[in-house]
């Protein structure tokens, strides 16, 4: 079976072409990064024109690059929610009418879905610049997720490959969010999640004690937004005392509270089920601080990691394709055309 995937949820117009769940013939992304990065943030209204000037070309070049065409896909997978809806309707709209005229199924993928099994995406299946080289061990079921982006941070419980429980979630900023909005704090830059991290490389993380917030014992939901206020605090103390802001060490002191509860707060879920593999996913997923700190908790603590390649941590439709697959073959569900997308994962 050939499944063209596509993903437009934020800002990233995406399309791939796998065959089953075995092969990832193509893999295109489309960054706007150029639209927004002048407004120092994410326009929604703007994402929406861009995805609609980009969604044909991504997918005839995904079909191009897997020596496909259009009349040899056998299904239509795309990204159904959650995020910007403006942005959504474009990509899922857009499947819906390509299946719809070429009488293909079509299957409407929840994005935190394609994050929770992005780890199935063999690395060896794409020719492109960042794949991690190591062979990925693959989790076995049940395993402990932990997605974790701008948009999200929750941990699941993943059964199989359509089986998914949620054990904690954050209940205010999602991790992602925090990385930007301190970026923004510093006069960074956009996006300001990697500039952070690379600031960080160059700070000392216990040079400043910003808060870890746990809240009740034993919860396993995240929040983030006392940790950004005691960011703000303290840039704001530096100012009034026409002290130097040491960007370097608070980014590295930030970057190292976030990470400590993540990697915590997994591993305590991971533990209280009783599971023996842990998997993260989501665009900060890709942050190499909380890739080398969970790997090492997880070694401790006798539990296995499993962490897709970077590439596939950020919004894809490989994820996307591969989701929508497993949905298909094993719950058999479709969309119509007049399926809406949605804004909130029902998972969350």
């Amino acid at each position: 079976m050939l499944i063209l995937g596509i993903e437009s949820s934020c800002d990233d117009t995406a399309a791939a072409v796998l065959k089953d769940d075995q092969k990832l013939l193509s893999s295109v992304i489309s960054s706007q990064f150029d639209v927004h990065a002048k407004y120092g943030g994410i326009v929604p209204e703007l994402a929406s024109r861009s995805h609609v000037q980009a969604i044909w070309p991504v997918v005839e070049e995904a079909l191009f690059t897997a020596n496909v065409r259009l009349k040899d896909i056998d299904l239509v997978a795309a990204t159904q929610g959650p995020g910007l809806v403006g942005s959504l309707l474009v990509g899922f709209t857009f499947a819906k009418a390509v299946a719809l005229v070429n009488n293909i199924p079509c299957v409407g993928v929840d994005h935190l879905v394609g994050h929770l099994l992005a780890i199935k995406l063999k690395n060896e299946s794409v020719k492109n610049e960042g794949l991690e080289k190591e062979q990925i061990e693959l989790p076995e079921y049940p395993y402990t997720a932990l997605v974790v982006s701008g948009g999200n941070t929750s941990i699941f419980t993943v059964s199989s490959c359509t089986d998914f429980s949620l054990q904690g979630r954050t209940r205010d900023d999602a991790a992602g969010e925090a990385f930007d909005k301190v970026a923004k704090m510093l006069g960074l830059g956009y996006p300001g999640g990697p500039i952070v991290s690379k600031k960080a490389e160059s700070g000392d993380p216990r040079a400043i004690k910003f808060p870890r917030s746990w809240l009740d014992k034993g919860s396993l939901d995240f929040s983030f937004s006392g940790l950004k206020t005691s960011v703000l605090n303290y840039i704001n103390r530096c100012n009034q005392k026409n002290d130097p802001l040491a960007v370097e060490d608070i980014c590295a002191s930030f970057e190292q509270a976030v990470v400590d509860v993540l990697v915590e707060k997994t591993i305590t879920a991971a533990k209280k089920s009783g599971h023996k593999d842990i998997v993260i996913g989501g665009g900060v997923a890709a942050n190499s601080k909380l890739r080398r700190q969970m790997k090492e908790r997880c070694a401790e603590e006798g539990l296995r990691c499993a962490l897709p390649a970077p590439v596939f941590c950020t919004d894809n439709a490989a994820m996307i394709g591969l989701a929508g697959y497993y949905q298909f073959m094993e719950l058999g569900t479709t969309v119509t055309p007049d399926t809406d997308a949605f804004s909130r994962s029902p998972l969350n």
